[in-house]
């Protein structure tokens, strides 16, 4: 039995499984919890700025990374909180679009800023004048770039898909409010094509990127036979690594589902996992 949202609003969440929603509800809220609580992102950026050792390239991007996973869990988790623990699975048609536009502005960045981690990684273990090349107004650069790059895709995506007429019955069958789960009953022949630019740029150009980084320190690795730089290299890239795999393979598996009933549902709880679990697990990953 579906509960009828009010007016100007849409019906979010597990309703589908209501002998779930309880569970769902303690697991990401001691999850959030530990997110938010954990030392473990606070420590790295504080590290980062105190001690003097960790002045470095990497660990400015490391701490990035740190202050961009609770902001980008926090778009989405308080309100799926609200949803799983009331009656009412509802948001009004403003705090949609508010968590609209931040979830893919903080999703994209963290995107852009991995590919740029990646970049980082292949420059730092490679025969190259690493300090001089990407010294710490670069650094400052490329984050500035990687927000600016996802506030620019909130900016393009959000307006246009917010400006189509709502199906009657105003439901999104999802726990966030997102482009590829916003229901509209008018022509969305332009926002299909929009949306799927959109996962290439994210998901497939940005992925390929990381790859080619990777790509190119493996054929560093053949070059230089050297049992020192392959400590040098594993030790610098297995963080970024591990990282890259548990966030974009949950991003995958949440977004490229075929077009079918039991695909969505289950693109659902890793859409879940994917929002919540990673920001919880990078500070392990890099501590």
């Amino acid at each position: 039995m579906v509960n009828q949202s009010s007016p100007g609003s849409f019906l979010l969440g597990f309703s589908a499984y209501p002998g779930l929603e309880g569970i769902l509800f303690m697991v990401v809220l001691i999850s959030y919890l530990k997110t938010l609580l954990s030392v473990g992102n606070t420590l790295i950026i504080l590290l980062s700025v105190l001690n003097s050792r960790l002045h470095s390239q990497m660990y400015f991007f490391v701490s990035s990374l740190s202050f961009l996973n609770p902001c980008f869990t926090t778009s989405c988790v308080p309100q799926m909180l609200v949803n799983l623990w009331g009656p009412k699975e509802t948001i009004s048609f403003l705090g949609c679009s508010v968590q609209l536009f931040i979830f893919l502005f903080l999703g994209t960045t963290e995107y852009i800023l991995l590919i740029v981690m990646a970049f980082d990684c292949y420059m730092a273990i490679c025969p190259l004048n690493y300090v001089t090349i990407i010294h710490p107004r670069l650094c400052w650069q490329l984050a500035a770039v990687a927000w600016v790059i996802g506030l620019m895709e909130s900016v393009v995506q959000i307006p246009p898909t917010l400006s189509l007429p709502l199906c009657p019955h105003q439901q999104v069958d999802d726990f966030v409010c997102e482009v590829p789960v916003i229901l509209s009953c008018g022509d969305t022949t332009y926002n299909e094509i929009r949306k799927a630019a959109a996962i290439v740029f994210i998901l497939v150009v940005s992925l390929s990127l990381i790859l080619v980084s990777y790509g190119a320190i493996s054929y560093a690795r053949v070059r230089i036979n050297s049992a020192e730089w392959w400590r040098k290299a594993s030790g610098t890239c297995s963080s970024h690594l591990t990282v890259v795999t548990l966030f974009y393979s949950s991003a995958i598996a949440a977004y490229l589902q075929p077009p079918n009933p039991y695909a969505q549902e289950r693109g659902k709880f890793f859409c879940l996992l994917y929002a919540v679990n990673t920001a919880l697990l990078n500070p392990l990953i890099y501590t």
